[in-house]
């Protein structure tokens, strides 16, 4: 009776929970979560389009999603909630995990989702204007470059409206990332840059900020991809700066990186811009595993906070952001308590933050220069701001949507004030 009772026991549990199958419970999770990234041609070392491409991958999915290593995300759930949250529900957990311990099964390919459109070689869909550099790259097998900065003209005879934009690395072996900026007309900044040469400023020169943000590569960074009513602006005659951090890997290689747009479709009522709160005043000493530094930044005109994106080096540990109102009030914007440079995440608000004229953003990050980061590359020296990844950066990027009438300078400076009859 007892071998009865069993039997009819675990039947009940069989009946009561069905077998996990790819097709019809994993690759809906994959497509959601894990495709963009895991196809070829993108930057995951492999597939997740199929059972045959993924079936291998069962066991250590099972373990990255256990651990929430897979997918990246960093943002303390305690602060702030984020639109594009990529952090898996505890029942997609279950699934993916119940899946690789039940033996990995194909199930019924009839029961799967419709595949994922997807456009060869873009995240953006088929981009409107594509600029390349016009000759490859030389990255030499060993050594150090300096980064590397190259001009590709618009030949834009009239402004333009950006509302996607995507940097494309021809060789991601030896690009180590990759940011995209706007030169206008009559700038002064890289002077001596010319079409289809590689420019290294002079040491301590320029490193980029005179130049209007468009977009940027690097693990776990995202397409420019705004939603409807709001732009970024390219105005006529304009370059676009590649600025270039390659590493070399022992092999020697080629890059030609390109970068495509999609235009709105109509004027926007608000205009993008890219700013930073940033600290570049430090020295960590040598073994400290906390060493605190801080930053801050007053926005001059009202803007509504629309990503926040931290940014340090392979001694970072954690990074804050917060908004101190004019009225005194302070709120807590974004927490990052593991900081993991090898994915620079943006973090985009569920909900507008209005961020009112006078508002300071104010982050505090913390870096571990001891011997027990295993990332640390000597924890015997002392760390100063550099582009290098054995020296440090402390930005807190953050973007804001404002009037598209507004000059963007508007919100970095205060404005003069008036007296008499002016």
């Amino acid at each position: 009776m007892r071998f009865i009772a069993l039997t009819l026991c675990a039947a009940a549990i069989a009946t009561a929970a069905p077998q996990v199958t790819f097709h019809k419970d994993v690759l809906p999770l994959l497509q959601k979560n894990c495709q963009s990234c895991h196809r070829p041609g993108e930057a995951a070392p492999m597939s997740f389009l199929t059972y045959k491409d993924t079936r291998p991958w069962a066991k250590a999915i099972r373990t990255a999603v256990l651990s929430k290593k897979m997918p990246p995300w960093f943002a303390d759930p305690h602060t702030g909630k984020f639109s594009n949250d990529r952090s898996l529900a505890q029942p997609d957990i279950d699934i993916l995990a119940q899946w690789a311990d039940t033996g990995a099964a194909e199930g019924n390919p009839k029961l799967a989702p419709a595949p994922m459109a997807f456009v060869d070689g873009w995240n953006i869909g088929k981009p409107d204007v594509v600029l390349e550099m016009p000759v490859d790259y030389e990255v030499p097998a060993t050594g150090t470059i300096e980064y590397t900065y190259f001009q590709l003209p618009t030949g834009f005879t009239e402004d333009k409206w950006i509302q996607m934009a995507e940097a494309r690395p021809g060789n991601r072996a030896v690009v180590h990332h990759l940011i995209a900026f706007l030169r206008e007309p009559g700038s002064n900044w890289l002077p001596g840059i010319k079409p289809g040469e590689g420019y290294v400023p002079k040491k301590g020169g320029n490193n980029g900020n005179s130049g209007n943000w468009l977009v940027g590569y690097a693990p776990g960074a995202r397409a420019t991809m705004l939603e409807p009513g709001r732009a970024i602006l390219i105005k006529a005659g304009s370059d676009v700066i590649f600025q270039m951090h390659y590493t070399t890997n022992g092999t020697a290689a080629k890059d030609r990186t390109r970068i495509g747009f999609s235009f709105a479709k109509q004027p926007p009522a608000e205009r993008v811009t890219m700013l930073a709160s940033t600290n570049n005043k430090f020295v960590i000493p040598a073994g400290d595993a906390n060493y605190r530094v801080d930053s801050t930044f007053t926005i001059q005109e009202d803007a509504i906070l629309t990503s926040l994106v931290p940014h340090m080096h392979l001694r970072g540990k954690d990074f804050r952001f917060r908004a101190v109102y004019p009225s005194g009030e302070t709120q807590e914007l974004l927490n990052v308590p593991n900081y993991d440079f090898n994915w620079q995440l943006a973090y985009d608000p569920a909900t507008p933050i209005l961020l009112p004229k006078g508002t300071r953003i104010e982050c505090t990050a913390h870096f571990d220069n001891s011997a027990n980061n295993r990332f640390n590359p000597d924890p015997k020296s002392e760390v100063r701001y550099g582009d290098q990844s054995w020296e440090e950066m402390m930005f807190g990027f953050f973007t804001v949507a404002h009037d598209a009438k507004m000059d963007p300078k508007d919100l970095m400076k205060a404005k003069k004030k008036t007296t008499g009859d002016d």
